[in-house]
């Protein structure tokens, strides 16, 4: 049974970068670092293919979540204004 090896995302950044560039042949990228070429092919194509990620402003995710979270504070905020209305009231009272 053949055992895969598994590659780090740091190297495969560091192998596509390379073939990018085309200093060396796919081949010799494979042989150096023993990988194979259709392999390092693919981690290319896909820097090529992806790489403007890296630049893209990033989206807001989950903004019902944010929304929610508004929510709470807002809510809190009134109960702690309401909490120290009734304690001056009831020391008034005293």
């Amino acid at each position: 049974m053949i055992k895969k090896k598994r590659h780090t995302a740091k190297f495969k950044f560091a192998i596509a970068l390379e073939a990018a560039r085309e200093v060396k042949t796919l081949n010799e990228l494979a042989s150096h670092h023993g990988v194979h070429s259709a392999q390092i092919s693919l981690w290319k194509k896909q820097l090529l293919e992806n790489g403007e990620g890296i630049f893209a402003t990033p989206q807001k995710k989950d903004t019902g979540l944010q929304k929610k979270l508004d929510e709470l504070h807002r809510t809190v905020g009134e109960i702690t204004m309401e909490r120290d209305w009734l304690k001056k009231k009831l020391h008034m009272h005293l």
